[in-house]
């Protein structure tokens, strides 16, 4: 197998040239790529750095997210810096990479499209393509010309927490839309214009097998027969690769125990020479530092296996530092490195990078009337109507007449977080205020829209209780919006809201008000109480800013036309792909129903195969960078003003809290006093854990100290007004000083002995003291394990 992509000899000599030209500094420059909050332009042009990129939570300026213009005026900075670096010598200008993985969904005002679990559902590869040309002429708009997309992971674990980056279980499907997204997003294999003009240059992404690990743990470990990942999850590439993709990134991830950073025979073997890739390979976020004997800053092992850009957001001056050495000392060799620049630049020069100018001169730059252009949106719009799959229409409920009384209820009838999912503005998707979703619609605007125009009336009631009897209830929910391994999960079963939806929907029914269900989710969940509990059930996924596409929908303007990419389980345990020996789902690969069509479906069982649904939630506090809903985090200090610091960033007087790295990205919550304070993880209702304390768990805190803490610490518990008790872990804090993770564990016995209500526990962790101290804390749970435990 060859690409089809071929260089003319015009690039080889002038490629061949410049490698003659280079330093060795120069050279290792261009095989690192650092991210914008770590890196400036005076840094690029010291460092003659290749490339930089903004991860899901970077971007000019103080927020996660930023106005078109800022980030074109930053695209510039780093372009000059880059060029003015060359001196007398040609200049290597810099490569921008982005996460534009559903719309270039950084940047304040963009067009937003459904995540690719939902374009799975539309079947419709045109489509596919517009997305990919609106994506593309969206990011030329703010000066940035490299996306990292598609992904084209075959998910087959939906508690994997990226499934909804995968557009299918299915291999064929995932292929068939590389191949379009692609097109969308590079335009085609000698257009004038391929990787350029209004195009971009696109990244197939993860190789390989990121979908097919063990447990859908993220970054873990395929543990398949090489028969399974070539006929799963190599193909794909395939595809990609006879498309025209000339950027392919490393999956973070393992081959029988092997990280696919460090090894040859994927990236080399495989990828290189037998699938004739010739463009290059970038690491992922840091991945580089898994490999064993590696860490972020030093890694000759991902060079020699055949990675040609590391990807290295923070550590980049003591990679280059440490790479520069090992190259001159032969741990690298000069003809791996030459073989790694080459690449690089042969695909700069083909995407035009040497030839286009500051990237305000192009085209499309700063022309922010095409950011959610009425076109663009229209296309949104259109993939949101058919990604819509429809389970469930008892008694023909949909469509609904748009002159009717209507109740919008559900915490994500109004809620773009959870109708965008995460890589929307921020990494996560979440703590972005409405105002800052400009050029966005919620799925209750768009409702609201359809029926006003129709002459009909809505009533917004989030919990369902109305003041005027409506015609029919529409009720919105699903899952809080996530990324990567943040949203991996032990099952299937939605138990988020504790039943709170399905009660709602049970109260309306039981006023013969006729419901509708719209679940928000980002991977087929075990939901059959919820679907017992509604007259129609439609799967949405995470539709993005059109939520007026719903509304056509559901008001008969379209018809559902969405069909399952992924089979949906039938219990909240089941791991299931089409294809499977005892292929046994609940709804089947391919299933849709049309309002054509009759919708009813038996009672279904509610027994979700699970033995407790709740406890993993009641015992887990924080993990994964994650506050487990109901559990939040507060700071406050002496005065008694007190800050949320759930998802992000916070100040209270005294008191700190900022998400940072851990062991992985953004897992671990820093807080820094200097004086009095407290934080505390809270919920508003409390929990029974008279029957763990029996069972003698503890409360195990991951975390480390940065200095000794100047005074006493104490951690407690609290159980309502005048409930609370403490332990002193002054010791056990000096004792994780200075170094890695470390447990400390206290049974809950401790604090019940001290007088803690076991039975009604609302602050399961509360630290205090009066004093300076700096703490990183990876994760808070009960446990069992007898590491770090201490007497009380």
């Amino acid at each position: 197998m060859t690409s089809p992509v071929e260089y003319s000899e015009d690039i080889e000599r002038r490629v061949d040239r410049l490698l003659a030209e280079m330093t060795l500094a120069q050279k290792v420059g261009q095989i690192i790529q650092a991210d914008i909050d770590y890196v400036t332009p005076d840094d690029v042009r010291r460092y003659h750095l290749g490339s930089v990129l903004n991860g899901g939570s970077s971007a000019p300026g103080d927020k996660p997210y930023a106005p078109a213009g800022e980030w074109l005026a930053l695209a510039d900075a780093f372009y000059d810096a880059s060029v003015e670096a060359a001196g007398d010598d040609e200049p290597i200008p810099v490569i921008w990479g982005s996460d534009a993985v559903h719309g270039h969904a950084n940047v304040t005002g963009a067009t937003v499209f459904p995540h690719n679990i939902g374009l799975g559902a539309m079947r419709n590869p045109d489509l596919m393509r517009e997305i990919g040309r609106v994506t593309a002429l969206e990011m030329r708009v703010t000066g940035i010309g490299w996306t990292f997309a598609p992904t084209l992971a075959v998910a087959r674990d939906d508690r994997w927490g990226r499934t909804y980056e995968s557009y299918s279980e299915n291999t064929d499907l995932v292929s068939e839309y590389a191949r379009a997204m692609l097109e969308g997003l590079q335009g085609e294999i000698g257009d004038e214009s391929f990787l350029w003009g209004s195009n971009v240059l696109a990244t197939a992404k993860h190789f390989v097998a990121d979908g097919g690990t063990a447990g859908g743990r993220d970054q873990g470990d395929a543990r398949i027969s090489e028969e399974e990942i070539v006929r799963v999850h190599v193909t794909p590439y395939v595809a990609a690769i006879e498309t025209g993709a000339q950027v392919v990134m490393a999956s973070f991830s393992s081959w029988q125990g092997e990280k696919v950073h460090g090894s040859r025979d994927l990236l080399t073997t495989a990828l290189k020479e037998r699938m004739g890739f010739n463009g290059f390979i970038v690491g992922d976020w840091n991945a580089h530092g898994q490999i064993p004997g590696c860490t972020t800053g030093s890694c000759p092992a991902a060079i020699n296996a055949g990675l040609d850009m590391f990807m290295a957001p923070d550590n980049w001056r003591e990679l280059h530092e440490n790479t520069l050495r090992q190259v001159e000392a032969g741990e690298i060799p000069i003809e791996r490195l030459d073989d790694a620049v080459h690449r690089i630049l042969r695909v700069k020069m083909l995407a035009g990078v040497f030839d286009a100018g500051r990237p305000s001169s192009w085209p499309a730059a700063g022309n922010t009337g095409l950011l959610a252009s009425p076109e663009h949106r229209a296309i949104a719009r259109q993939a949101v109507r058919e990604s819509l799959v429809l389970l469930k229409n008892g008694g023909n409920v949909l469509p609904l007449d748009p002159g009717a009384t209507v109740l919008v209820a559900g915490d994500g009838a109004d809620n773009l977080a959870k109708q965008t999912g995460g890589w929307t503005l921020t990494w996560q998707g979440s703590n972005v205020p409405r105002e800052d979703y400009v050029n966005a619609e919620s799925i209750y605007e768009g409702i609201a829209a359809k029926v006003g125009a129709a002459g009909g009336r809505v009533e917004y009631r989030p919990d369902g209780r109305f003041e005027r009897r409506p015609d029919v209830a529409i009720v919105v929910f699903g899952e809080d919006p996530y990324a990567e391994y943040q949203g991996d999960r032990s099952h299937v079963a939605f138990v988020e809201d504790k039943g709170e939806h399905r009660s709602i929907m049970r109260r309306l029914r039981a006023e013969s008000v006729p419901v509708v269900a719209v679940f928000l989710s980002g991977r087929p969940m075990w939901v059959n109480p919820e679907i017992n509990a509604a007259d129609a059930f439609v799967a949405a996924w995470l539709p993005g800013s059109e939520g007026g596409g719903v509304a056509d929908v559901l008001f008969g303007e379209h018809e559902f036309t969405g069909r399952l990419s992924f089979s949906w389980p039938r219990s909240g345990s089941q791991v299931v792909n089409v294809g499977d020996p005892d292929y046994d789902p609940l709804f089947a690969y391919g299933y849709g129903l049309s309002t054509s069509e009759p919708g009813e479906i038996p009672q279904l069982p509610e027994d979700s195969s699970l033995a407790d649904l709740g406890s993993d939630a009641d015992r887990t506090l924080f993990t994964n960078g994650m506050f487990r809903k109901p559990w939040a985090l507060t700071i406050g200090d002496a005065s008694g003003r007190r800050a949320d610091a759930t998802l992000a960033a916070a100040e209270s007087g005294s008191i700190q809290a900022r998400v940072v790295d851990g062991r992985a990205q953004e897992d671990s919550r820093r807080l820094v006093w200097s004086g009095a304070a407290s934080a505390a993880v809270s919920r508003p209702d409390a929990v029974d854990w008279t029957h763990e304390s029996d069972a003698a768990l503890a409360i195990e805190i991951d975390w480390r100290v940065a200095a000794v803490p100047s005074a006493a610490v104490t951690l407690s518990m609290r159980c309502g007004a005048g409930c609370a008790a403490g332990i002193d872990v002054t010791d056990a804090l000096r004792a994780a000083s200075a170094g890695p993770f470390v447990r400390t564990a206290i049974p809950l016995q401790c604090f019940a002995e001290r007088g803690v209500d076991m039975a009604r526990v609302d602050s399961g962790f509360v630290l205090e003291t009066e004093g300076r101290l700096d703490v990183t804390i990876v994760s808070v749970a009960l446990g069992s394990s007898p590491e770090g435990r201490i007497a009380c």
